[in-house]
């Protein structure tokens, strides 16, 4: 039997090595520039196709490669009952539902009314919800097309910007407003069916750990909940999926709001329903045995679509332990947390007892904005959430990506948080507390030292050295960070001072320094370049230039608006001679479906309009400057 993945990165790689398992031939799909991808590479066969959302093509591939099953992953075409539709009339299975419940339980709206038929709790909506409320995507996921709006008067400009980000995302710009919960939990629960009647739930994951309702760190089971809150999740989750006649994996998402209701208790309501699998779903593989053995939720959508039976029942299934995974995804979490472009050189995944990497990056790779930006995921396995969550924040710390800026040192950074370690977070949590804007200081100091110490190293032993350049150059202009490089460094291989810091290395072998800096023993991974070094330190990247990298170009201070993320400008509302206020919106820009607003630092007179909508720009491109008015 042969499967296409219609999907592309650590999905599609994760989706052929079931495959792989169970014995199935793979077709990878492929846009022109993900020809020599990993998850091409992955894969028995390739097609190419102009675009992974090209229903025809991808369905076209499939026939010509005589492809019994399709998994669509997550993403791209995964919830399009289009897709799905197409599929059936071509004679070929999705690996999913069918087109009829994924239309009828793909849209929030539909969902809904499905839920209250079942009998399951569901959060109001329109009139029965006060301010605040949610703006967000009837059809939509993933944190696309939503909005919070406390007031009548921010409604409508909320509303455009959803149906804009909406329409973009999904192709429909259906709105749906239900009731805020401000101090919320998103818990879901993974369920499993069979073409047989047979519907049964894997338990519970936390997915509350979000930013802009984007999920950044989830776990299983679900910490701190009540033995009542589980059951109703997972026995409200199995009844809605039965009462729809649902097939193969799906995640049933609810809300619980912790502020206590005049009973007493937390509510509980209906969210949505995925129909597909998670991203998240490692982390419940990681935690349910069925007869003490774990589960690959991959290898039973592949049997549930081929016809099979579920090999056991609700009462087989157990939990061990705890799991965490960690969304890495390329930007700049301690610099507005903007979209990273770039071509990775160096890439470094952890790997020992418990760690499970799922990624599709490896250096030299170009990733742009033109895809999601989540790179991979590390997800750490342990007896209790404690041990699970100090596996974690190692991993983290040994995840290295050189090239482009991640947000790994941040995920370490919040993984060791004390609202995370209490599990008080909230959905709202990361939206309301600065975990912090700059790289922790300690954290700032040593790689400085390390890139001291390596670059005068290679000064002094010209060849046969573990840093030698490896070729690879950046794909956009450095971070900027402004660190003059100490030329002055005592050099010796093994002991010496850096601006006065005791230095020992014990180590360094392929770009991997191992070094005692001040007392303290380190690791980092160091890229010497020609005018710029790059150091990944307890996760974090850091771009260290000659002071004079930048010395011509502006600040945003003397009027000069630089593009703080490489993307698409989407809207120029300025001319060249423009009077302008402090604060008028000069333009917006997209990356990875995130907007941008740029608006004027202070009152005067826009003399440079850099861009006009629909041009793609560098991350430091030139694209508005405003004169001040002169005082007085």
């Amino acid at each position: 039997m042969r499967v296409l993945i219609a999907n592309r990165g650590e999905i599609a790689v994760r989706i052929a090595r079931a495959c792989r398992r169970l014995g199935l031939s793979t077709v990878a799909i492929h846009t022109d520039a993900d020809a020599d991808a990993p998850h091409v590479r992955a894969c028995d066969e390739a097609a190419r196709v102009s675009s992974y959302l090209d229903i025809d093509e991808v369905v076209a591939q499939a026939r010509r490669f005589g492809c019994a099953l399709v998994h669509p992953g997550y993403g791209f075409l995964s919830e399009r009952a289009p897709f799905a539709a197409a599929l059936e009339a071509a004679g070929l299975q999705l690996v999913g539902p069918s087109a009829a419940v994924m239309e009828r339980m793909g849209r929030k709206d539909a969902a809904r009314e499905i839920a209250v038929a079942a009998g399951v709790p569901v959060v109001p909506t329109g009139a029965e919800a006060p301010f605040p409320v949610l703006v967000k995507a009837a059809a939509g996921g993933g944190g696309k097309g939503m909005r919070i709006v406390r007031s009548a008067d921010e409604m409508d400009e909320a509303v455009a910007a959803a149906k804009r980000e909406a329409l973009s995302a999904f192709g429909d710009d259906t709105m749906l407003v239900e009731k805020y919960v401000e101090r919320g939990r998103h818990i879901e629960v993974q369920v499993l069916a069979d073409a047989h009647g047979h519907v049964v739930h894997l338990f519970e994951r936390d997915c509350s750990t979000q930013r802009r309702h984007q999920k950044v760190l989830e776990e299983a089971p679900a910490p701190t909940i009540t033995a009542e809150v589980r059951e109703l999740v997972t026995s409200s989750a199995v009844a809605l999926a039965a009462h729809v006649g649902y097939e193969n994996a799906g995640t049933v998402e609810f809300l619980l709001d912790t502020a206590p209701s005049e009973t007493g208790e937390a509510a509980v309501y209906f969210l949505e329903m995925n129909t597909r699998l998670q991203v998240e779903h490692p982390v419940t593989e990681a935690v349910v045995r069925v007869d003490g053995q774990p589960l690959d939720l991959v290898e039973l959508q592949l049997r549930v679509a081929a016809g099979e039976p579920l090999p056991f029942t609700q009462d087989d299934v157990t939990v061990s332990g705890h799991a965490i995974e960690a969304r890495v995804y390329a930007e700049d979490s301690f610099g507005g947390f903007l979209p990273q472009a770039g071509t990775a050189s160096i890439v470094r995944w952890p790997a020992g007892q418990g760690i499970r990497v799922d990624h599709a990056l490896e250096g030299g790779q170009v990733v742009s904005t033109s895809y999601d930006p989540m790179l991979g995921k590390v997800i750490a396995h342990g007896p209790d959430r404690e041990s699970a969550r100090d596996a974690l924040v190692a991993a983290l710390e040994e995840t290295a990506v050189l090239g482009l800026t991640t947000n790994t040192g941040f995920l370490r950074t919040l993984v060791e948080s004390e609202a995370f370690r209490d599990a008080t977070i909230d959905t709202a949590w990361l939206d309301r507390v600065d975990v912090g804007t700059d790289v922790p200081a300690p954290e700032a100091d040593v790689p400085r030292v390390m890139a001291a110490w390596v670059s005068a190293m290679i000064t002094a032993f010209d060849a046969g050295h573990p840093f030698q350049a490896d070729g690879f150059r950046l794909g956009g202009p450095p971070a900027p960070t402004l660190v003059e490089l100490d030329r002055d460094v005592s050099v010796d291989r093994h002991a010496g001072t850096v601006d006065g810091v005791p230095f020992v290395m014990l180590s360094a072998e392929d770009h991997v320094i191992d070094a005692v800096v001040d007392g303290h023993r380190d690791h980092a991974v160091v890229n010497v370049q020609p005018d710029v070094v790059e150091v990944s330190y307890r996760g974090q990247r850091f771009v260290l230039t000659p002071p004079d990298r930048l010395a011509d170009t502006a600040a945003a201070g003397d009027g000069v608006l630089l593009a703080p993320m490489p993307g698409t400008v989407l809207d120029v509302r300025v001319a060249e001679g423009q009077q302008v206020a402090e604060g008028d919106v000069l333009g917006m820009m997209e990356a990875m479906k995130m907007e941008l607003t740029l608006k004027a630092p202070f009152a005067g007179t826009v003399t440079a309009v850099g861009a006009a909508a629909g041009h793609q720009v560098a991350l430091g491109a030139r694209l508005f400057v405003v004169e001040q008015e002169e005082a007085g």
